[in-house]
């Protein structure tokens, strides 16, 4: 809680913070979590990427978020993409049951604030929420940077919001009718941003596309380990 004051009036200001998992316990887990680091947050809660997304486009005052990477809408790092697109500078930390040192990295490598362990006690959940929220970055001992991954999200990042919104909806193996109706614009405009996320990728086709990012849209990332 932040207390600011006005004169002689004083008002306290609440954190605010957004929780996307699709499993009810580990909702409820987090969310103890997060109300140990900060009581009397407030919490909003999505089950999908999309739900997320739209809490967030609806509200601009979230201080974090914890996203779970399996979400039933996300391939590999689409969901952290996506919600980077609209969260902006606002930190998103994974939050997941693996931990291969892979992810760790790839997770790092674009640009999450932080990777925290479902399977972590409450306490040092709750420390990571913290940190976090103090402007730190919360990633386990001993990962580095993934050269691939680090490559892929230079190049990420130069496709504006809805080439990159093409790209993942390329990634789920739509066709440009099929991308065109999802994103309410015409066949034509869908193949102009393909035109131009080619070139912005170095690629020629979709194949090549999916390739050179394929180290952040693989689902082979996700597997037990």
């Amino acid at each position: 809680m932040v207390a600011s004051s006005h004169g002689s009036e004083k008002r306290v200001m609440s954190v605010r913070l957004l929780i996307a998992d699709d499993h009810p316990l580990v909702l409820e887990a987090l969310s103890l979590a997060v109300r140990k680091s900060v009581p009397g947050a407030e919490i909003d809660k999505a089950s999908t990427v999309a739900e997320a997304e739209a809490l967030a486009s609806q509200r601009g005052d979230y201080r974090l978020v914890l996203l779970d990477l399996l979400l039933p809408d996300a391939r590999g790092f689409s969901g952290l993409l996506r919600l980077q697109h609209v969260l902006g500078s606002i930190p998103i930390v994974i939050v997941t049951a693996h931990r291969r040192s892979d992810l760790i990295e790839a997770a790092r490598a674009l640009g999450a604030a932080g990777f925290l362990s479902k399977a972590q006690p409450l306490d040092e959940l709750a420390e990571g929420i913290a940190a976090v929220l103090a402007g730190g970055t919360v990633f386990p001992m001993g990962t580095g940077s993934d050269r691939s991954v680090t490559e892929a999200r230079g190049r990420l990042a130069s496709l504006s919001g809805a080439q990159m919104r093409v790209l993942l909806a390329l990634a789920d193996g739509r066709l440009n009718k099929q991308i065109a109706g999802d994103l309410r614009v015409t066949e034509a405009t869908v193949k102009a941003h393909l035109t131009v996320i080619f070139r912005k990728l170095g690629v020629n086709n979709r194949t090549q596309a999916l390739l050179a990012m394929r180290s952040v849209l693989s689902e082979e990332r996700e597997e037990t380990p």
